[in-house]
């Protein structure tokens, strides 16, 4: 009867269990894998090889078949070294079983039989708790990241040589301990430094307590890429659902360093113009992208124009759903997008179009063309559009600090801990207005008789789609919330369907 141990795959940034099937036959010495292994899988055999003799034990000098179920999944990566080895010195009587009942084993071997760490230790684990295993075995370097998790044993091995000693009950296996909690030390880049742009400084206090997406459009030098920076000052703190989120996609990513668990801070995601489509949305193994890497944070694009026609669309259906569905060769998974969108852009080639004392010299058709890079269909989707002016020499140096970051992200995180509390009584799942969808939105807005009228005649006005309407009564919300209202009013409305930029020529 073939030995079987528990292990796991990744799936996008979610955990799927897998159970390592091993048999040895009277056959040829050879080592044959089985079940859609991945390279890194097939190769495994080798590292699992000398590993075994580097702990002293012996090699089977049979046909050693490996089949991982269930077989219609794609497995890759080099967390099935560690299960492959135990499963072939159990099934050989080299190690006992006993402990084997109800552990998952994951872990990368070192020719020396050292253990390494894996990617997307923690959606494993997770995967483990939920699936009712006793414990998790893993190696030390993945111990923080798993350790936060609730509900399921997680043990730590440096090498193969310990996991073989704690199974035989010749020896102990210590548990994870989570890393000690980060010192939330204060942004560097506070909003104190920029002065001026009162209204793109309140355009984004309202993007931050909302999770909306923001377009700032203005002359180079004028402060765009200032105010984007300092947007993780101001953003609310995480909450540990929301760090377990991104957490997840970062370790399936690979960017974790070593000992560190939670991610304590919300993402600030920054790509070159030049990112391809499969950088932003995701590769080809079906890694997360940049705009799975900025779940629950913020997604900043300079000079959002220049970026590809194409790689601007693929943002379409993640700004709208807050999932991305990501299809290749190698399968499908869906991954978290839940990200704020920020974008800077000048308003021609040139940039100096509307520009105060500045002349544009770019003729009409080359403006058409520029503004044309980003179509309708994406600017629908971002709430807040804000024409962002030079400031004036004179307030630029003599004029006073700016308000701090500490004191908008208090006013921001108050606004988010009212949709939270909203949000629960309804019965969402949501974090923030940006995320609300459907009835929820009217629900949640509560607008007075007047603040509808006052957006019927917007949408009138502006002639603005559905999905402008929705977008712009979350606004409306959020301004709401910052304000301390219980419903929304057409001032609200008014000031919310004030950032909708029909023309850069209209600008003050």
């Amino acid at each position: 009867m073939a030995m079987v141990v528990c292990s796991g795959t990744v799936e996008g940034v979610d955990g799927v269990p897998i159970q390592v099937e091993v048999d040895l036959l009277r056959r040829l010495p050879n080592v044959v894998i089985v079940g859609l292994p991945g390279g890194a899988v097939r190769e495994s055999a080798d590292r699992v090889r000398s590993a075994i003799q580097q702990a002293g034990l012996e090699f089977p000098k049979k046909r050693v078949v490996i089949n991982l179920a269930p077989a219609d999944v794609r497995k890759s990566g080099t967390a099935f070294d560690l299960p492959i080895a135990v499963g072939i010195l159990a099934e050989s009587g080299q190690v006992a079983r006993e402990k084997l009942e109800g552990t998952v084993l994951f872990g990368e071997l070192s020719l020396e039989g050292q253990l390494r760490r894996v990617r997307g230790a923690l959606s494993l684990t997770l995967m483990a708790r939920d699936r009712g295993a006793k414990r998790v075995v893993l190696p030390a370097e993945n111990g923080p990241e798993a350790a936060v998790v609730d509900g399921v044993e997680v043990r730590c091995a440096q090498d193969l040589e310990q996991v073989v000693a704690w199974l035989d009950g010749r020896a102990s296996l210590p548990l994870a301990q989570a890393a000690a909690p980060a010192v939330d030390r204060e942004p560097t880049l506070d909003l104190a430094e920029v002065r001026g742009q009162p209204r793109a400084r309140r355009a984004l206090e309202i993007a931050a307590a909302g999770g909306h997406n923001l377009l700032m459009v203005g002359a180079p030098g004028c402060g765009k890429t200032m105010l984007a920076a300092r947007m993780p000052g101001i953003l609310p703190r995480l909450g540990f659902d929301e760090a377990i989120d991104i957490t997840r996609v970062w370790s399936v990513a690979g960017l974790l360093h070593d000992g560190q668990g939670l991610v304590t801070h919300r993402p600030f995601r920054a790509p070159h113009h030049t990112i391809s489509a499969a950088g932003m949305v995701g590769s080809a193994s079906l890694r997360p992208g940049e705009v799975s890497l900025a779940h629950h944070g913020v997604l900043f694009l300079d000079e959002v124009p220049e970026f590809s026609r194409h790689v601007l669309e693929l943002l379409r259906g993640p700004l709208e759903d807050r999932v991305i569905t990501v299809t290749r060769a190698a399968g499908t998974v869906r991954l978290p997008a839940s990200a704020a969108l920020v974008a800077a852009a000048n308003p021609c080639p040139c940039g100096f179009l509307g520009h105060p004392s500045k002349p544009c010299t770019c003729p009409p058709s080359a403006v058409e063309r520029y503004r044309g890079r980003l179509s309708g269909p994406l600017l629908d989707r971002i709430d807040l559009q804000v024409w962002v002016q030079p400031v004036d020499p004179e307030e630029l140096s003599r004029g006073p600090r700016g308000e701090p970051s500490a004191s908008v992200r208090a006013r921001v995180e108050q606004a988010r801990q009212v949709q939270l509390a909203r949000a629960r009584e309804q019965g969402l799942a949501v974090t923030c207005n940006a995320e609300l969808a459907g009835d929820a939105i009217r629900a949640a807005a509560q607008p007075t008789p007047q603040a509808l009228a006052v957006l019927e005649d917007t949408m009138a006005r502006l002639a603005m789609s559905a999905r402008g309407w929705a977008r712009t009564l979350k606004v409306a919300r959020t301004i709401a919330d910052l304000d301390g209202a219980e419903v929304v009013d057409a001032t609200h409305v008014l000031e919310a369907s004030s950032y909708r930029l029909t023309d850069v020529e209209e600008a003050p």
